[in-house]
């Protein structure tokens, strides 16, 4: 499979390279083909108009001679006498009467193979000028004409010339032309083809080089190509214009998210801690009050932490954003993440491990909040009477931590993009949910920081499994 793919992608139809290939291709036979093709018409037309100048001739000379034997030999043999002298090894001559009855013919035609000679003979209309025809596996130039004596019509001449040899020669040398064409054609294409792949190497380095360009890269990434053509310098000069001002453009956008997240966290912080106060003193409130106060509350705590999540990938963003790895024990760090998480929830919480101690290195404040997101997530996404599984194990070299649930489950096509910024599933859902589409990008983020990786299996209706992994700390690290 992994042959034919590659197969395909040379041949890639689509691809510059094999357009340009079939174009030029397509050209040079065009081209070479006429050319044979014109060649070949033409040699033909030159060996045959030849013969047929010959026949001519003799079509011409024949009465002269006639009138000069029969002056010397009487009747029909001053017409044979005549004929004779003018047939040649390959060149033969009849005279038919009108009845279509042949009145002399030349010595040499019984030369021929009988059937030939049949053939030939009962040809009863022949054209005033010279033509090519096959018989049987022999080629014969021939012309009539009417042949007087004086005033009077004796009969029809038939001059019959056998090229057998010359137009067996001639296609071969054809079948050889276009064999020769057919082989240089192939030599021409393969040629082509390497030069235009050699032709076309800048812009694939271009492209390699492009492919590797991550945000990080943009303010330090600069395009060069040596002995590169004129035209991909003009490009290689416009994307290094185009990445410079995708840099200021995230820029100005990391600094503002930056700036409005830490403006704003502070103001709503007190706001939130304002509702909260009241609420407490809630004997003087109404229900109706009480309830657009918590309302109230809920939503500026969300908020906050949307700017939290905001601000902490706009340091992530910048390389402002710290990691401490250190020692974790996972058995304490996931104990406590359960017993959080249950301030906030009745749901149940499973945790599945071994009795060993298993420890990683990370980050353990981020690490936590990595947990508190995945099971904020699971409780959002699954039915309130089902619970969610932890488990933590240790792998060789590397500490797994498993968040499972029994929720919805994540759309095949939707699992390799869960982790982008602000991207929902299911826009209503996440809406009710109070979800904005940060929280698996934040994890992302942050196990990533910690030289980890962060993976999903999901299936609909069966659920979702989050496996964050990370590097065990073995008695022997540093």
């Amino acid at each position: 499979m992994n042959q034919i793919q590659k197969i395909f992608r040379i041949v890639d139809p689509s691809s510059l390279r094999v357009r340009l290939t079939i174009g030029i291709a397509a050209v040079s036979a065009l081209g070479l083909g006429s050319l044979a093709t014109w060649t070949s018409w033409k040699m033909q037309q030159f060996l045959i108009n030849n013969y047929k100048t010959n026949i001519q001739q003799i079509n011409q000379h024949l009465p002269y001679y006639v009138e000069l034997y029969t002056e010397i030999l009487p009747g029909e043999n001053g017409l044979q006498k005549a004929i004779n002298n003018l047939s040649t090894s390959h060149t033969y001559l009849w005279v038919k009467s009108p009845e279509n009855q042949v009145l002399v013919q030349s010595d040499n035609l019984d030369k021929l193979p009988q059937k030939e000679i049949s053939e030939l003979i009962n040809i009863s209309e022949i054209s005033m000028k010279p033509i090519v025809q096959q018989m049987g596996k022999s080629y014969f130039v021939m012309c009539g004409s009417t042949l007087t004596l004086g005033d009077q019509a004796v009969g029809t001449l038939f001059v019959v010339q056998d090229v057998t040899r010359e137009q067996s020669m001639f296609l071969v040398i054809v079948q050889s032309l276009g064999i020769a064409s057919i082989v240089t054609i192939t030599i021409i294409s393969v040629a082509i083809a390497f030069y235009i792949k050699r032709s076309l190497q800048p812009l694939r380095q271009l492209s390699q080089m492009t492919e590797v360009i991550s945000i990080a890269d943009l303010g330090q990434a600069q395009l060069y190509l040596d002995n590169a053509p004129s035209e991909v310098r003009e490009l290689t000069q416009t994307y290094n214009m185009m990445l410079s001002r995708l840099f200021q453009s995230w820029e100005q956008e990391r600094q503002f998210v930056s700036n409005v997240s830490h403006e704003l966290r502070t103001p709503l912080t007190i706001v939130h801690g304002y509702l909260q106060s009241v609420l407490r003193r809630q004997n003087n409130l109404t229900e109706v009050q009480q309830e657009a106060l918590a309302t109230a509350a809920s939503e500026a705590e969300r908020t906050i932490r949307l700017l939290q999540d905001l601000l902490d990938l706009a340091r992530a963003d910048s390389g402002n954003l710290l990691f401490r790895l250190e020692r974790c024990l996972l058995n304490d760090l996931v104990t406590e993440v359960v017993v959080m998480a249950k301030t906030y929830s009745d749901r149940q919480i499973t945790i599945e491990s071994t009795n060993q101690s298993i420890t990683a290195k990370a980050d353990y404040n981020r690490l936590k909040q990595v947990l508190l997101n995945l099971i904020d997530n699971a409780f959002k996404y699954s039915a309130p009477e089902t619970s969610v599984t932890i488990k933590f194990y240790q792998q060789a070299d590397q500490a797994i931590i498993e968040v499972c649930d029994q929720g919805y489950g994540i759309p095949l096509q939707h699992q390799s993009r869960i982790f982008e910024r602000f991207y929902r599933i299911d826009e209503a859902r996440t809406s009710s949910n109070g979800g904005c589409g940060l929280g698996l990008s934040i994890v992302k983020t942050l196990v990533e920081g910690m030289n980890g990786n962060v993976t999903v299996r999901s299936r609909l209706g069966e659920g979702s499994i989050f496996t964050i992994i990370l590097s065990a700390y073995l008695p022997s690290s540093s």
